[in-house]
């Protein structure tokens, strides 16, 4: 899809939300819901559900609601989670092996396939059941598995160097955790993950409650 043609990103966002909301309905035995209450779910109205769902087809009927799991099979397909995606680790520091050792991504259809560093006192450590290679070999590794999405945990004056060598290799989608903007292609998708940050917006509502 065109990024000219294609959904608003803030949408893109929210459909790993449905998903999510979705599969703990079936985990309460619900099979049917309605917009409403899929949106209280995840703090959103009624019509936003609609019109993000509108992207991608019709789903669901006037007055009757979302099949369950129906939908959740339709979201996941448009988010390509039928597939099964290979990804490496960029920076085996504290924050990268507490990445790697995320349950979450194996069950969620996320493999990593490679974790990699540049300090010689970290390569052939083993962080669950992969070891940590050099950084030379993330070519290799890349090409092999036929990974495209990569994490970058790495301080910041290096995560460019990073990413060029990562886009480079064949990446096309980083989750970058290194508190700096990436200059990237376009036809290269990135997130930021800066807990700094978004602590700093939190206390900006802490400094200003009492004006409220």
């Amino acid at each position: 899809m065109d990024r000219l043609d294609a959904p608003p990103d803030v949408v893109i966002r929210r459909l790993p939300l449905y998903v999510r909301s979705l599969r703990y309905l079936l985990e309460e035995g619900i099979h049917s819901v309605s917009s409403q209450e899929l949106g209280e779910r995840i703090n959103v109205t009624a019509a936003q559900i609609r019109k993000d769902l509108s992207y991608f087809g019709e789903f669901g009927k006037q007055g009757i609601g979302y099949d369950v799991e129906k939908l959740l099979n339709q979201i996941e397909r448009i988010l390509g989670l039928t597939n099964r995606w290979p990804m490496v680790v960029v920076g085996l520091g504290y924050l990268g092996q507490a990445i790697a050792r995320y349950e979450g991504f194996h069950t969620q259809g996320l493999q990593i396939v490679g974790l990699f560093d540049r300090d010689p006192d970290k390569v052939g450590r083993m962080v669950g059941n992969l070891p940590i290679l050099d950084y030379t070999l993330l070519q290799t590794v890349i090409s092999t598995h036929q990974a495209r999405l990569a994490i970058i945990a790495v301080p910041a004056a290096h995560a460019q160097v990073v990413a060029d060598v990562l886009i480079e290799a064949g990446i096309r989608a980083i989750l970058n955790y290194a508190p700096v903007i990436l200059q990237t292609p376009d036809d290269v998708w990135v997130r930021y993950i800066d807990p700094v940050a978004v602590m700093h917006s939190l206390t900006y509502y802490l400094a200003h409650e009492h004006q409220a």
